[in-house]
């Protein structure tokens, strides 16, 4: 394995969930070309002990032996990290991508095997196949998400939010581009029925908080997720990526982890980047 953004609060948390396993072994630790932690052991940096990977910047080569890289950087740092991963498999929990990153990201996985996800809790998946549910049992319910981050990240509202907005949207028979508005200001006159809005907070160390409102005329219901530990999301990365080995290029869900089989396209995934 590579870990893609191994200094950052989240990918340390990956090199030490591979260290953790003596299956796995961590081939390279990539940073960018600024970063201060350059040449440091990727073991010490990350608390479990020296491991002789040392932190290198993204170029030609700094992936080494790795048959799998692990993502947690920055859109921009993915990016300048694509052109160098040849035909190695990609998990990535970056959120923020752009449609040309999007683009970069759809290229690959017609070489390699693909699996992108803001979130990697096992259960944020379930949170979406209750949601779905939800949604079509209430079909007269508004739909409002909202999501709580700490004080550092960096897109709103979070990739995770806009995940669960688009099941509920799809469940509903609704465009997600046109049925999601983005917090309310002003005179908005009454709400549309065909409308889902999504509101961010930021503040604190909050982990990783979402919940869904469905309100009816009566009743309300709130389906929610909170995470209390980062090393959540480390840990069912590291799970994809040794799933996604040996499996054919195209794109994956962390559905098809949880499948008892991959749901399989005839590019071998079973949805969208």
């Amino acid at each position: 394995m590579a870990v893609l953004g191994a200094s950052g609060r989240t990918g340390r948390l990956v090199v030490a969930a591979i260290a953790a396993d003596p299956a796995l072994s961590l081939a390279a630790a990539v940073v960018g070309g600024a970063s201060s932690h350059l040449g440091l052991d990727a073991g010490a940096l990350c608390g479990v002990g020296v491991l002789g990977v040392p932190l290198t910047a993204v170029g030609p080569g700094c992936f080494g032996e790795a048959e799998v890289v692990i993502d947690f950087s920055l859109p921009h740092a993915l990016a300048s990290a694509l052109p160098h991963l040849g035909a190695r498999g990609l998990v990535s929990g970056t959120t923020g991508s752009s449609t040309p990153l999007l683009e970069q990201l759809e290229a690959h996985s017609l070489r390699a095997p693909v699996l992108c996800a803001a979130n990697f809790s096992l259960g944020i998946e379930l949170l979406k196949d209750l949601l779905a549910r939800a949604v079509v049992a209430l079909p007269s319910a508004d739909i409002e998400v909202i999501e709580a981050h700490h004080r550092h990240k960096r897109d709103a509202p979070s990739g995770t939010a806009l995940a669960l907005a688009e099941v509920a949207a799809r469940a509903r028979g609704l465009d997600p581009q046109r049925a999601l508005v983005h917090g309310r200001r002003g005179a908005v006159g009454p709400r549309p029925t065909d409308q889902i809005g999504l509101h961010a907070l930021r503040g604190g160390d909050v982990t990783g908080a979402h919940t869904v409102w469905l309100l009816a005329d009566g009743e309300r219901i709130a389906l929610s997720h909170e995470a209390s530990d980062r090393s959540t999301f480390a840990r069912g990365a590291v799970r994809a990526a040794r799933w996604l080995l040996d499996r054919a290029p195209g794109r994956y869900l962390l559905a098809d982890v949880l499948a008892p089989e991959p749901r399989t396209t005839s590019r071998g995934g079973s949805g969208g980047v």
